[in-house]
């Protein structure tokens, strides 16, 4: 307790919301079938892969991604902190601390807390991931600030994966006046809700063409959950498990843990037996008279169709100019991810057994990394309570340690900070797969979906951007991603299936070819490959190129030692680079693009020799080279197939490298590309060329030209675009490719005239990469004000358009930004940047 003036130690740059203040005007989506929850989002808690809630900024849990891959966005009214406060004379306020009542009926007896609107101020919601703060102003005489973060921290390969949530609450007493305080943290128990009632669900192609699977909880089936109190040391919670779980847990069977400290400062009260669906009165009545609770401890189960919540309230009494902190813990251990993919029985290391052979050919699953550290019985939630109660200020210390130099770098603009590291809330949020170690994948596996509505793990070509965020923070993850990827080229599957563009048929997957996905959550991630059918991915121009110049980013970037690593991916690189050379038709060493949408811009058509995927491939050559030359380096006498292939790849390298600048280069910029006789310029359209100069590859085409294209496409898909088709508002950000004007080719078309978040940020570092800062920062600043300030924040989709629509929300892409801070901070350490 200090007597020091009350100050919340938010960072400058985090994004913020006034509690409860609604969107005038929000993006909607533009396909109905996609998925909009609104924008009633903010940042996820919980370790990576481990699941993880949301929790908005009008102060409510309705995020809930605890089952792997799958979404669930509702609110529990009975999640929920509340807030009593009593002056010395006796008057009191009592508020749950959401701005938005319940809506079925429930928790009727409860008063809730008051929105900001233009006569009243209530308070601030602030986010800078992994930590946010809700400040409370204006309706409380004390001062309150409760800080929530989950102990996500880079290169760290334990803490990150650890199913936790610290609720740090600082409590102010600005009076001269004793305040006495309670804060009520209530809990229902949501044991075995969270898997899919459909056990094997169909899959079905809906109106835009991508495979979707229903996906249906055990949403309130709480028969058999019981909760219990504990006290050990000064250690103080409820414990909420279900009776009815197997030895070995299955999906959904877990506990869940919230607690606190007791001390002699404080009193601590409980309750451990509610009903969340009635009025709450049993809660509310002596919290709201006193700020105690009844300490009543029923540990009886629930009965069929009854719902049971907990809860503990800290109450003390605060002197004049005084602070006094207050911790709550909230834990969960659901130690088993289980897919809809069945097989026959078996125990490799890492996925959960089968019990007897009655089980064989049932849904596998696999325990998740935190596992590694807390076990796997399902039973862990107090042991990890205890965990954060003692290391939880280690854990914000080195959160603050890794944020210190770039918060406080001066030439990085601020907006683009809260940026970068809000946008690292994908890696928890995004259906997130991270499975226990095994000797062959000692770190685990890791996936993160594309998207919620295109629900596949790690899509190779959207990861070309979105993989720099993995890459810088936690390589080793990256690898295990790369090293499945090096798996799955050669495999091969010859399940027949339908192509949602067109209704052609398709094989899923022609071994060599380099797979679209890892999979899918219904079906067997890393098992079986290339589930999205919305395009014949075998076909596509740039997959084996993303996977080469991805392999050589990881050996690069993480000091170019891991030779291990490159020898691993070896021959699926061999393999995949020769197979896309199959796509040469005319036998003049670039692959030609067949004139449907196959590459990462799966609505657009190239036809012949692309500028895009032309140019990935020479960089693909290139990085293929560097490879080689590694591999030869650090043998004693040379590889005769190494040297072989790299003078393959030279030889077509030599062949194609000058064709694709005397084909496409047009004074300005570059062609679409070689048949179509479109003149749109393409936004992306170097992006070869881009990563050339990332990976400290030669250029694949001349600097003159570079800096040309990059001028023309600012002029052109930024600058025109936004006067014709933004007039009078905030800039969008780059289209992908317009006239020179900045019409539209087609004003029916989709990709061409959508903003890609993730491919701005891209452009973004491309542009910082060649010198134009101001350029860079514009776009980049345009694209994040448009995600923060219209109700996209902690959901950022793919794309936005001018009409105010957005498509494809949680998107993996997005996570670009990171690769524009990368070049910005190589720039620095050239001493150029500033």
């Amino acid at each position: 307790m200090t007597n020091q003036p009350f100050q919340p130690q938010i960072p400058s740059c985090a994004w913020q919301r006034p509690l409860g203040l609604g969107w005038d005007n929000p993006y909607t989506v533009r396909y109905a079938s996609n998925l909009d929850d609104g924008p009633w989002h903010g940042m996820p808690l919980g370790g990576l892969g481990a699941g993880c809630i949301g929790r908005s900024p009008r102060g409510d849990f309705n995020l809930w991604h605890i089952d792997g891959g799958e979404h669930i966005f509702k609110t529990l009214p009975a999640c929920q902190f509340s807030v009593f406060e009593e002056t010395s004379d006796g008057r009191s306020k009592t508020y749950a601390l959401s701005t938005e009542p319940p809506t079925d009926g429930s928790l009727s007896s409860w008063q809730w807390y008051p929105p900001t609107s233009t006569v009243q101020q209530t308070g601030t919601y602030s986010a800078l991931y992994p930590q946010s703060w809700y400040h409370y102003e204006g309706v409380y005489q004390s001062q309150l600030l409760c800080e929530q973060f989950s102990p996500i921290i880079p290169h760290n390969y334990q803490e990150t994966s650890y199913p936790l949530a610290i609720f740090e609450w600082t409590a102010h007493n600005p009076t001269d006046q004793p305040l006495t305080l309670s804060i009520l943290l209530t809990w229902e128990n949501t044991v075995g809700w969270f898997t899919n009632a459909i056990k094997t669900p169909e899959i079905r192609v809906r109106d835009d063409g991508s495979p979707v699977y229903d996906y249906q909880p055990q949403w309130g089936e709480s028969t058999d959950n019981y909760n219990r109190w504990i006290e050990n040391n000064f250690r103080v919670g409820c414990l909420m498990s279900r009776l009815s779980t197997h030895e070995i847990p299955e999906e959904g069977e877990g506990q869940w843990a919230i607690a606190t400290i007791a001390n002699p400062a404080v009193e601590v009260f409980y309750h451990t037996r509610w009903d969340p669906t009635s009025s709450g009165e049993a809660v509310w009545s002596p919290f709201a008279t006193d700020g105690s609770l009844s300490d009543s401890e029923d540990e009886t189960p629930a009965a069929s169709g009854e719902r049971l919540a907990c809860a503990i309230a800290v109450r003390f009494t605060l002197r004049p100019g005084r602070t006094r902190k207050i911790p709550f813990i909230l834990a969960w251990d659901f130690p088993v991810t289980q897919f809809g993919y069945t097989q026959a029985k078996g125990d490799s290391a890492g996925q959960v057994p089968s019990t007897d052979e009655a089980t064989a050919g049932q849904p596998i699953g696999y325990y998740r990394r935190y596992t590694d550290f807390f076990g796997r019985n399902g039973k862990n939630a107090w042991s990890m309570v205890r965990t954060a109660l003692k290391h939880s200020d280690t854990w914000k210390e080195a959160i603050a340690d890794w944020r210190k130099p770039i918060l406080g770098d001066s030439g990085f603009p601020e907006p683009l900070k809260m940026a970068l590291f809000n946008e690292l809330y994908l890696l928890a949020d995004g259906g997130t797969l991270w499975t226990a170690g095994t000797e062959n994948d000692p770190i685990g596996q890791f996936g993160v979906l594309e998207c919620l509505d295109y629900r596949w793990y790690e899509s190779l070509d959207v990861r070309l951007y979105g993989g720099f965020a993995l890459t810088l923070l936690w390589p080793k993850l990256e690898k295990a991603v790369m090293l499945a990827f090096a798996r799955a080229i050669p495999q091969g599957d010859s399940t027949p299936r339908i192509i949602g563009y067109n209704q052609a048929q398709a094989v899923r997957k022609i071994a060599s070819a380099t797979p679209h996905d890892l999979g899918a959550p219904n079906e067997h991630p890393w098992q079986k490959s290339n589930y999205t059918s919305y395009q014949d991915c075998n076909l596509w121009k740039d997959l084996g190129c993303d996977f080469v110049l991805q392999v050589y980013r990881y050996f690069l970037w993480t000091g170019a030692e891991d030779l291990e690593f490159l020898q691993e991916c070896w021959f699926a690189l061999v393999e995949t680079l020769d197979y896309l050379k199959t796509f040469d038709e005319d036998g003049d060493g670039i692959p030609e693009n067949s004139g449907a949408p196959d590459q990462t811009f799966d609505d657009w058509q190239l036809k012949g020799i692309s500028a895009y995927c032309g140019g990935l491939w020479l960089a693909a050559l290139e990085g293929a080279i560097a490879i080689g030359q590694h591999l030869q380096d650090a043998q004693d006498s040379p590889e005769t197939n190494v040297q072989a292939q790299i003078e393959q790849w030279s030889t077509w390298l030599n062949q194609s490298k000058p064709l694709y600048q005397k084909t496409l280069w047009n004074g300005a910029y570059y062609n679409l590309d070689s048949q179509s006789g479109s003149q749109v310029v393409m936004a992306d359209q170097l992006c070869g060329q881009f990563y050339t100069q990332l990976l400290n590859l030669p250029s694949i085409v001349p600097a003159d030209c570079t800096i040309a294209t990059l001028q023309t496409i600012y002029h052109t898909c930024f600058t025109q675009f936004n006067q014709s088709q933004n007039p009078d508002r905030a800039a969008l950000g780059v289209a992908n490719g317009v006239n020179l004007d900045g019409s539209p080719e087609n004003p029916k078309a989709t990709h061409p005239l959508e903003i890609w978040t993730g491919i701005n940020f891209g452009l973004a570092a491309f542009m910082l990469q060649q010198g134009m800062k101001a350029e860079a920062f514009t776009i980049a600043e345009a694209v994040v004000n448009q995600i923060y300030t219209h109700g996209l924040q902690f959901r950022t989709p793919e794309a936005i358009t001018a009409a105010r629509t957005f498509r494809a929300s949680h998107y993996l892409r997005a996570m670009a930004i990171w690769g524009l801070y990368q070049v910005w901070v190589r720039k620095e350490d050239e001493g150029i940047g500033r």
